[in-house]
C-alpha cells in the first residue's frame, strides 16, 4: 500500500498540526480534536481497487466531526466503513451510535453529518465506497445511511478476511483485476448488509478472537522475517507483550508455538507444489534461518524429512 501521510516525518511539536492539515484540507473535510495533541501519531497508507479505496489508518485519540459546511464542499460522496483491529471508535450519526472495535465494524455515509470518537490509539481498515454505485445494491427501502457490521462469523467475517488479503496482495495485481475486486467486494459488503448476521458480539471473548485473528494476518503476512519478534508483533498492532500473549491462549499454543507451526505449514505446502524451487530457499523464504533446524522440525511435525514430501506421487 501507497503511504499517503505518516506524522513521522515531522518533528513530535509539528505533527499534530501536520495531520491536521492533511486530514482536514487534503483528505477529507472534517474539523477534528486530538486528547493528547503533543503526543500525537498516525498514518495513512492507501491501495486503490477500481471505484473503491482501501486505506490503513493508524489515529491517536481524537474526535472527528463532519458537519454540513464540510459537507457543501461536496468533496467526498461515498460511504466509509471501518473495520477496526485495535482501539475503539463510536460513530454517531442521525442519533444512532454504533460502537466499533475488532469484533464490530460501522458503516457511514460522508454525505451526512457524522461524528467519529476514538478511544485510545486506533488502527483500522477503511473502506471508501462510492455511494452511488453501493446504492444500487440494495432495495430502495433498504439503501443504508449507517449500519453495524458483526465481524466475527459470516459474511462479515469473510468480507474483512478479504480486504486484509486485498490489503497484503494487492500491490501484486494489475489495475484491471484490482477494479474486478473491488466490484466484488462491494457485492459481499452489500450481502452482509442485507443478511440476517443475528445479534452483534459484545463479550469480550469476542473481540479477542477477532483480535487474535488480525494478529495472526499480520504475522502471515511478515512470515519471511527471520527476526520475527513477539516484540515487534506486539509493538506493529499497537498491544503489549502480555496481552499478544494473552490472545494466543485462545489458540491453544503460545504465540511463538503458532509462528513456527504456521511457518511449517506453509513450508510443507510450497515443497508439496514441486515447483522446483529448493528446500533450502523454501525454508528461508518462510522465516528459517538455518536447513537443519528447519529439517528438525519438520520432521519432528510430520514424521519425514522435507525431501520425502518433495518426491513425485507424495
Amino acid at each position: 500500500m501507497d503511504i499517503i501521510f505518516t506524522t513521522d516525518d515531522y518533528r513530535p511539536k509539528q505533527r499534530y498540526a501536520a495531520w491536521r492539515e492533511a486530514i482536514c484540507d487534503v483528505y477529507v473535510h472534517v474539523d477534528v480534536r486530538a486528547t493528547r495533541p503533543g503526543e500525537y501519531r498516525g498514518f495513512i497508507r492507501e491501495a486503490k481497487f477500481g471505484k473503491v479505496v482501501l486505506t490503513d489508518i493508524l489515529l491517536s485519540e481524537q474526535r472527528i466531526q463532519r458537519s454540513s459546511r464540510h459537507i457543501a464542499r461536496l468533496d467526498k460522496d461515498c460511504y466509509y466503513l471501518q473495520l477496526i483491529y485495535s482501539g475503539n471508535i463510536d460513530v454517531i450519526q442521525r442519533d444512532a451510535t454504533h460502537r466499533s472495535n475488532a469484533a464490530r465494524g460501522a458503516l457511514f455515509c460522508a454525505t451526512e453529518e457524522y461524528e467519529l470518537r476514538c478511544k485510545g490509539d486506533v488502527r483500522s481498515f477503511y473502506l471508501e465506497i462510492p455511494r452511488a454505485e453501493f446504492a444500487e445494491r440494495f432495495p430502495k427501502e433498504r439503501i443504508p445511511v449507517s449500519a453495524p457490521i458483526n465481524t466475527t462469523r459470516g459474511l462479515g467475517r469473510i468480507a474483512t478476511e478479504f480486504c486484509a488479503t486485498l490489503a497484503a496482495e494487492g500491490s501484486k495485481l494489475d489495475e484491471n483485476a484490482r477494479a474486478y475486486l473491488g466490484e466484488q467486494l462491494m457485492d459481499m459488503l452489500a450481502l452482509t448488509l442485507l443478511s440476517s448476521e443475528g445479534d452483534l458480539p459484545a463479550a469480550e471473548g469476542s473481540v479477542r478472537q477477532a483480535r487474535l485473528r488480525a494478529v495472526q494476518r499480520w504475522i502471515e503476512a511478515h512470515i519471511s522475517d527471520p527476526d520475527l519478534s513477539l516484540e515487534k508483533i506486539a509493538a506493529a498492532n499497537g498491544i503489549s507483550l502480555r496481552y499478544l500473549h494473552l490472545l494466543f491462549r485462545q489458540s491453544k499454543m503460545s504465540a511463538s508455538e503458532w509462528i513456527w507451526n504456521r511457518r511449517l505449514e506453509l513450508c510443507y505446502d510450497r515443497i508439496a507444489k514441486g515447483d522446483g524451487q529448493s528446500i533450502t530457499a523454501i525454508a528461508f523464504e518462510h522465516g528459517f534461518n538455518s536447513s537443519a533446524h528447519f529439517s528438525t522440525l519438520f520432521r519432528r511435525k510430520y514424521g519425514v524429512p522435507p525431501r520425502d514430501i518433495a518426491r513425485p506421487g507424495r
